[in-house]
C-alpha cells in the first residue's frame, strides 16, 4: 500500500529572491531559510517517490476568465518562473495524479477540475526551490483557488485532504509520499476584490488577471511595483494562534472561520492557509513540530515551517 510518510507547511515570498541584500532583519530571514533547509532534510531523511504539491495560484497560471476551486496537475506541469523562482518544465507522477483525480470523482465527494498542462507560479515553484531542492522526487501539482471569491470554504478543504489522503493509500504499489502546503501566514497584499476594483491600480489589477492569459509578463512589473509599495500588515499572535493549533493536532479549528472573518483577522494572504489545513488534513491532523516563525515586514509576510512526521507520532516523539 502506498503511504503519506511526512508533511510539511511553508511560507513563500519571491522577496527572498529579489530583495534579499535590502531586508532589515537578516536575522530572522536566516532563521526562516535555514528552517527551510531543515524541512527539506527531513523531506530527504522519508526518501518520498512523489510529493503532493498543494499550492495557491497568483494570477501567472489561472485567469479570471476560468477559476476552479481546486485543481490538479494530471500531465504536463510548467513552472512561470517570475521572481527567480524555477522556469520550465516540472516532473508530475502522471499515474498517482491521474488516480487522484478520479478517485475524488468516483468517491461522489469531489469534482475537481485538472489539466494536462498546467502552469503553476511562485505559489508552488517556491517549494520546488527550497524545499525540493536536489530531491529526486516527481510531484502531482494541487491548485487551490485562495484569491479570486467565491473561495472554497476552509471545511471543503480539510474534507478534500482527508479524500486526498484516502487516494493516496488506495494506489497499487508502494507509493512513498510527501504532502507540502504552500503559502501565508498572515499578510495583506495590495490586491482587490475583483468584482469591486477602486482606483487605477486595482483597475489595473483586475485587467492583469483577467486578461493574462496570453502576455502575463507584460503586467508583472507595474505589479510588482504596486506590491512592493504596500505597507505590512502582519498579524504574529493570529500566526502564533494557528501554529499551536498545528503542533497540537487541532489545524480543523480553522474551519470555524469564514473566508471574511480569516481575512479580517490576518489579511487576504492568509487564505493561503487553505493550503496548510489541506496538508494536515491529509495527515490526519498528527501533532506537527514548529521549525521556525518570523514575522518579515520587508516581505509582507508572516514566515513559518512546520513538519508532521507520521513516524515520530506513532513513536511517542511529536510534541
Amino acid at each position: 500500500m502506498s503511504e503519506i510518510v511526512l508533511g510539511v507547511g511553508a511560507s513563500h515570498s519571491t522577496l527572498m529572491n529579489t530583495h534579499w541584500e535590502e531586508t532589515l532583519h537578516k536575522d530572522r530571514a536566516e532563521r526562516f531559510r535555514d528552517a527551510l533547509r531543515e524541512a527539506r532534510d527531513e523531506l530527504a531523511r522519508t526518501r518520498p517517490d512523489t510529493v503532493v504539491l498543494i499550492g495557491s495560484n497568483h494570477f501567472r497560471g489561472f485567469w479570471l476568465d476560468l477559476i476552479p476551486p481546486f485543481t490538479i496537475g494530471v500531465g504536463e506541469c510548467v513552472a512561470s518562473g517570475e521572481s527567480g523562482t524555477p522556469k520550465g518544465p516540472q516532473p508530475v507522477d502522471v499515474p498517482l495524479a491521474r488516480h487522484i483525480a478520479e478517485s475524488l470523482v468516483e468517491s461522489g465527494r469531489f469534482d475537481p477540475a485538472f489539466s494536462a498542462r498546467l502552469q503553476i507560479d511562485h505559489g508552488q515553484s517556491h517549494a520546488i526551490q527550497y524545499l525540493l531542492d536536489g530531491l529526486d522526487v516527481e510531484i502531482v501539482p494541487l491548485v487551490v483557488n485562495v484569491f479570486a471569491h467565491p473561495l472554497p470554504t476552509l471545511q471543503r478543504c480539510e474534507e478534500l485532504g482527508h479524500a486526498v489522503r484516502e487516494a493516496v493509500h488506495s494506489f497499487p504499489g508502494d507509493r512513498r509520499v510527501a504532502v507540502v502546503g504552500s503559502g501565508g501566514l498572515s499578510h495583506r497584499l495590495p490586491w482587490p476584490d475583483w468584482r469591486e476594483p477602486h482606483g487605477d491600480d486595482e483597475e489595473f489589477m483586475v485587467g492583469a488577471w483577467l486578461d493574462g492569459r496570453a502576455n502575463w509578463q507584460k503586467y508583472d512589473a507595474r505589479r510588482r511595483e504596486i506590491i512592493r509599495a504596500a505597507e505590512a500588515s502582519l498579524t504574529p499572535e493570529f500566526d502564533d494562534e494557528f501554529l499551536t493549533l498545528l503542533e497540537r493536532g487541532e489545524a480543523h479549528r480553522l474551519t470555524t472561520f469564514t473566508s471574511e472573518e480569516l481575512e479580517k483577522a490576518a489579511g487576504n494572504g492568509a487564505q493561503e492557509l487553505r493550503t496548510w489545513l489541506l496538508m494536515a488534513a491529509a495527515l490526519e491532523h498528527a501533532p506537527a513540530r514548529r521549525l521556525a516563525y518570523e514575522p518579515m515586514p520587508e516581505w509582507l509576510t508572516g514566515m513559518g515551517v512546520a513538519v508532521i512526521d507520521p513516524a515520530a507520532v506513532d513513536a511517542g516523539q511529536s510534541t
